[in-house]
């Protein structure tokens, strides 16, 4: 579980395929405090660490994970938003996120607003998986490559976020431009109530 309140970002400095796998090795600020077996989000993706040495870390990501997700398209050199798992005792700052990551989404527009920016995401629209929750909506809360953010303009397929510099300088949103491939996970509550509601919709018992 993790809350969207990215700690620092990763290097990507190898990447090895071992039939449908890929093992991807980084290097990141506190790799020394890292340890084998936990979990760390990566771009909203969570993964196991395999292995570890002084200076850096590897995970695997399965087919299903390429297939969801923008990590089949990292190279070396690449910059990867990193989160710990939260802590049960800690303050949750951003939202309940699982680092399942849901669908991919392309940077439609990015617009600089006097010191801060504007983000536009658009995603492919299903509206089966709309009702599922699959969706934004209007000041609720969407995960971009691991960020937790608030949405605006949201659409059916499309919503907008506004990022501080802050945010900016401290992810690898600065490295997004028209075109961009991100991670989104859409707020966990949401598929919750929209499965619930669904159930009543039906007139279904949930046993």
């Amino acid at each position: 579980m993790f809350s969207g309140i990215v700690e620092g970002m990763g290097t990507v400095v190898a990447i090895n395929k071992e039939r449908e796998n890929v093992h991807l090795t980084l290097k990141c600020d506190f790799v020394g405090e890292l340890k084998i077996d936990q979990s760390l989000s990566h771009n909203g993706v969570c993964l196991t660490i395999v292995k570890k040495s002084e200076s850096t870390y590897t995970v695997t990501a399965i087919m299903e994970t390429l297939l969801k997700s923008n990590l089949g398209l990292l190279k070396v050199g690449d910059k990867v938003n990193l989160e710990r798992s939260m802590m049960i005792n800690g303050r949750l700052d951003g939202h309940i996120v699982q680092g399942h990551v849901d669908q991919t989404a392309i940077c439609a527009k990015v617009e600089e607003s006097d010191g801060s920016w504007y983000f536009t995401f658009q995603y492919d629209f299903d509206i089966e998986k709309a009702r599922q929750g699959y969706m934004t909506v209007e000041k609720g809360s969407a995960t971009v490559n691991g960020v937790s953010l608030t949405v605006v303009n949201s659409k059916n397929d499309s919503f907008q976020v506004a990022i501080i510099p802050y945010t900016y300088e401290h992810t690898n949103f600065h490295t997004f431009s028209e075109g961009t491939v991100v991670n989104l996970e859409f707020d966990i509550i949401g598929k919750y109530l929209s499965r619930l509601t669904s159930y009543k919709e039906l007139n279904l018992t949930i046993r």
